[in-house]
Formats: structure tokens, C-alpha cells, sequence
């Protein structure tokens, strides 16, 4: 990535252009906290690679190449096979995820990692049944423009559709499943991925599955028109906002107990540091604008 503050930082910096689209990540990078949007998209800053999100790409990667076998070999010893090999394929596809093990000398914290990561897989086997499933998309890139000129995108995990025409998104999550009063927040993935099939299709899913690994859960909802609307609005909300802050250079940290999870302390006022020279041209907030970020639930 970009960044640092040699002869590539400014190149960098000279090349930098406002965001001109919206993906989940980013949507929830926002409403946690602004700073940590702009450090991502504007600045983008690098972050080191970590062996919880390294091990969640991994296991999606196998769930998705196991659907390249037939049906009937789909079984819970094959799927467990493909890790290592994926991960030699992860490891060539990105080099900075060397750095995970470095210090790893005996492999011991490898062989540990590589076994939680099949372990995982081999869980999905008690929360779906893949000889009975044939998804129509794996790794679906998805994206479309609101009539507001948003552009809306992301990756979908898998879309079923059933023989009545009816489409099921499905994501999976190597976390465990939140607790009920959360919920909501876990499903406004889905609702972003159901809002752009909606817009881009003009089909609305039938169903929404989150599949949580690390507890064993499935959480379904069922979405209606009435959701999509409440969630493009919130997104619209949430797009007005960010350009305001990318157009002032006003974006504020908002501190949670995740700030200890951050890799921008260092950056980040909260914690005495300062951010990177702002790479955008700023105008004068106008008197009167309300603070960016702060969405509601709706």
C-alpha cells in the first residue's frame, strides 16, 4: 500500500482522488470510526497482516474450491486437505504474510493456526450440507449506482438460487455469532449485499444467512422492501457525510474499545499521535454542519 514518507509516499499522495464508491467494509469503517476511514481509504496507510483475518481468508478460500468438486466428493476430509495448498496460495499471492510466522521457528504456531483453520472447515459440515448445494455464484463481485450516483459494491461469499428463481445470499463468518441486542449490526452486511442484488437485478433475496464458524450458528432474515429503503437511506446518510469530511479534511477519531485492535495509534490524536499531511484539497466547513459519522440505526 501507499504511504511512508519517502519519494513513493508523495507520488503517492499526488495520485490520491475522493472516494467515489461504498463497500461494507468501508460503510462499517466509518460508523466506527471516521479517522480510521481516512487512514484506510485516503491515506491509505498499511497494516499488518493478522493471523484472525489471514485464517478467515484462508477457510473462505477452501469453502469456495471445494464447490469445484462433484457433489459427491464434498466431503469434510477433502475440504480439510485443500488447506494446506491454499495457503501455499495465499502465501504466493500475498508475500507480506510471511511476516505472520517469522518468529515461528519451530512451526509449532503454525501447525496450531493451520489446524484451527481445518477445524473451522470441518465445522461448516455440521451447519450445511455442500452434496446438497450448488451455488450459482462464488465469490460474487457485485456493484450498482443509486439514482443518487452512489456507487454501491462488494463481494458476495455464495448466492443460491433455488428452482423457483428465489436467491439466498450466504456469508461466512470465522467468528463466533454476536448476541441477540447485536445482531442488527452483524445483518447490515447482508442488507448492503441484498440492497445492491435489488437495485442491480430488480430481485429481492428471499433469504439472508450469516453461517458462524467459530460458535457453530446460522442466523437467517428474511428481507422486505421496507428494509432496503431504510438501509439505502442510511447509506445515503452516510455517503453525505463522508464527502463532507473528505472535502473539509475534518475526519474525527472516535474512540471504542477496538482503538486497542488498531494498527494507527501511532497516527491517531487520541493516542498523541498526528495524522499524515491531508493528500485532498480542504474547504471551510459550513457553521452549522453536524458532526460526520454519528448514523442512527435507520
Amino acid at each position: 500500500m501507499p504511504g511512508g514518507d519517502g519519494g513513493s509516499g508523495v507520488e503517492a499522495r499526488r495520485a490520491v482522488v475522493p472516494p467515489s464508491s461504498l463497500s461494507p467494509s468501508r460503510a462499517g469503517d466509518f460508523m466506527q470510526c471516521p479517522l480510521l476511514y481516512r487512514f484506510r481509504v485516503i491515506d491509505r496507510l498499511p497494516e499488518k497482516p493478522s493471523e484472525a483475518a489471514t485464517r478467515g481468508t484462508l477457510v473462505h478460500a477452501v469453502l469456495e474450491r471445494l464447490f469445484d468438486a462433484p457433489a459427491a466428493e464434498r466431503t469434510a476430509p477433502r475440504a480439510k486437505g485443500l488447506v494446506p495448498g491454499q495457503w501455499q496460495r495465499l502465501r504466493e499471492a500475498r508475500p507480506e504474510l510471511v511476516e505472520l510466522f517469522a518468529d515461528d521457528t519451530d512451526g509449532e504456531r503454525l501447525a496450531r493456526w493451520l489446524a484451527e483453520a481445518e477445524r473451522l472447515v470441518e465445522r461448516w459440515f455440521t451447519l450445511e450440507d455442500p452434496t446438497r448445494l450448488e451455488p450459482a455464484e462464488r465469490e460474487l463481485f457485485v456493484e450498482a449506482e443509486l439514482d443518487s450516483g452512489l456507487t454501491l459494491r462488494g463481494i458476495i461469499d455464495r448466492v443460491d438460487v433455488a428452482p423457483t428463481g428465489e436467491v439466498r445470499i450466504v456469508d461466512y463468518k470465522t467468528g463466533k455469532a454476536p448476541r441477540p441486542e447485536y445482531a442488527e449490526g452483524a445483518l447490515f452486511q447482508m442488507k448492503f449485499y441484498a440492497l445492491v442484488v435489488w437495485r442491480l437485478k430488480r430481485v429481492l433475496p428471499r433469504r439472508l444467512q450469516l453461517v458462524y464458524l467459530g460458535s457453530g450458528d446460522v442466523l437467517t432474515y428474511d428481507p422486505v422492501v421496507a428494509d432496503l429503503e431504510r438501509v439505502e437511506r442510511k447509506l445515503l446518510a452516510l455517503w453525505e457525510a463522508i464527502r463532507l469530511a473528505t472535502e473539509t479534511g475534518d475526519w474525527r477519531p472516535r474512540p471504542t474499545k477496538l482503538c486497542g485492535w488498531c494498527d494507527h495509534q501511532a497516527h491517531c490524536p487520541e493516542f498523541g499521535g498526528t495524522p499524515p499531511p491531508y493528500p485532498l484539497p480542504v474547504r471551510a466547513a459550513e457553521s452549522g454542519t453536524a458532526a460526520q459519522g454519528r448514523m442512527g440505526p435507520d
